[in-house]
């Protein structure tokens, strides 16, 4: 394996042996949502100069409900709940050399368009490299 590969790897098996693992899988509906871009697309994009995306909304969704459900955010450290005063959400970024999963810290400090930002900056990093 390469350099980054091989990081990838251990920092997946660390994340493995120190973190509860969690997937779900719901479906929503997304019209109240796809009617908001459309509404406010233009104006969003004109205001802060990015796009207003899908995984804003999912990420601020994520993050109050988190902020919501304290416990789901906790980590266990030796025989201790550890609460968090922070959120931080990593997001899935494809690149041509595979996956990278860049964490957005303090996302219950940002705004929308703060979330579209630093994902736009994190993906152009991972994608370089």
């Amino acid at each position: 394996m390469n350099r980054m590969r091989i990081r990838i790897a251990d920092r997946l098996k660390d994340a493995q042996n120190t973190n509860a693992m969690l997937t779900t899988f719901n479906e929503i509906d997304m019209s109240a949502y796809i009617n908001m871009r459309k509404d406010f697309g233009e104006a969003f994009l004109k205001k802060h100069d990015v796009k207003l995306g899908f995984m804003s909304g999912f990420v601020k969704a994520s993050t109050i409900a988190l902020k919501e459900q304290p416990v789901v955010n906790a980590v266990i450290d030796g025989k201790d709940m550890v609460y968090r005063d922070f959120v931080d959400i990593s997001v899935a970024v494809s690149t041509p050399k595979g996956l990278v999963v860049p964490v957005l810290r303090n996302c219950q400090d940002m705004g929308m368009h703060d979330v579209e930002k630093e994902l736009g900056a994190l993906g152009k990093k991972a994608r370089e490299g």
